[in-house]
């Protein structure tokens, strides 16, 4: 069950009804990606894109509660640049987050999730392969993604974040998707 937001100015838990319109406007519509500069706009986007893994990894349980840490690796190149380093100070239920960079596939199964960035497309299909029956939460932002074994993967679409998630996938990592997120989604692979 994912942790409740709290206020940081108050230090007070927010209302449920609150928590649940904050995470329907997060995930459900995506955030509108005001217009930038081309230099701005893909550091904007990778922003809202680690705020979604964030509650992509507290709406799924890991069979048996999964490990003590939930470690998430980032597989390929950085584009998130620090903002996915700020997920390290936050904590799922009582399992705080670590975030690892690795090009190395066969660190990957220490990971209990992994974002794949796009440049890894031509080797994607092959780990996947690898890494299919783990308990490993898989996370793309690249087209085909999903055919290609991945879990839950991401679009920018008129300016907004949305997603997909292929349950099939989930099940055969003995992942569960919370109905909250599946509820959620442009599009459920079975």
């Amino acid at each position: 069950m994912p942790s409740p937001l709290i206020d940081r100015s108050s230090g007070k838990m927010l209302p449920r009804s609150l928590a649940r319109l904050l995470l329907v406007f997060l995930l459900g519509y995506g955030l509108v990606m005001p217009q930038r500069s081309a230099l701005a706009q893909p550091a904007l986007e990778y922003q809202v894109k680690a705020a979604f893994i964030y509650n992509f990894l507290a709406f799924t349980h890991w069979p048996g509660n999964g490990a003590q840490v939930i470690n998430l690796c980032l597989y390929g190149e950085d584009h998130f640049g620090q903002e996915i380093d700020k997920l390290q100070n936050k904590s799922v239920g009582a399992r705080p987050i670590k975030v690892l960079r690795s090009n190395d596939p066969e660190q990957l199964k220490q990971c209990q999730a992994v974002f794949f960035s796009q440049p890894v497309n031509d080797n994607l299909t092959g780990i996947m392969r690898s890494l299919s029956g783990k308990p490993i939460l898989t996370l793309t932002d690249h087209a085909n993604a999903i055919s290609k074994g991945a879990i839950i993967n991401m679009n920018l679409i008129d300016e907004k974040i949305v997603f997909e998630i292929n349950l099939g996938s989930a099940r055969k990592s003995g992942l569960d998707i919370s109905s909250k997120l599946l509820q959620l989604a442009v599009k459920v692979h079975q």
